[in-house]
């Protein structure tokens, strides 16, 4: 599958690439990161550098790096993974660095890949897991359309103790009313 570059008002969305290793380390080693991705698996330097320099070749995912209209500096990334272009869905997800969260980069990373998933890709749902602790993603998610469509009771960790994922999604339909509103 071609892995396409996406460009928006303020974002550009390219290939992730081995350049991208140090600051994917900076998130996946940041704790508060983990704990609203629901991360639980321990990666090292080296886990991250042999990921971005094969993750290109895969057929059923598109991983895209979020980055500055004008600059290649990694703010974050955008995956559509499990694509299935049988059944016409896929899967998101979306990380952003610490010093990137809540400036609007992460609704246009999700437009735009909306964009080539009900549009170029010709995809009918994209769905996603969230965990119940990230209220942030909830809101953010819920605002582009997307639906709660069930909850994974104590899915991941939370510290010692568990959170709920919550089982989103949007169809096309749904993503087409949106964007006539």
């Amino acid at each position: 599958m071609d892995k396409p570059t996406l460009q928006g008002e303020m974002l550009v969305l390219r290939p992730i690439g081995p350049r991208d290793v140090d600051a994917m380390w900076e998130v996946v080693g940041d704790p508060e990161s983990r704990r609203l991705a629901g991360m639980s698996e321990q990666l090292t330097h080296h886990d991250v550098e042999r990921w971005t320099a094969h993750v290109g070749t895969a057929d059923d995912r598109i991983d895209l790096a979020v980055t500055m209209a004008g600059s290649d500096e990694y703010l974050g990334e955008i995956v559509l993974d499990a694509i299935d272009l049988v059944v016409r869905s896929a899967n998101l997800r979306l990380t952003m660095r610490p010093a990137y969260r809540g400036r609007g980069y992460g609704t246009e990373a999700i437009q735009l890949v909306l964009g080539m998933a009900f549009g170029g890709l010709g995809l009918h749902r994209v769905g996603l897991v969230v965990p119940a602790v990230n209220t942030r993603a909830k809101s953010l998610y819920e605002n582009l359309g997307f639906r709660v469509e069930g909850r994974l009771r104590d899915a991941y960790r939370d510290g010692e103790g568990w959170t709920d994922g919550l089982v989103m999604a949007l169809l096309e339909d749904e993503y087409r009313a949106g964007q006539h509103a």
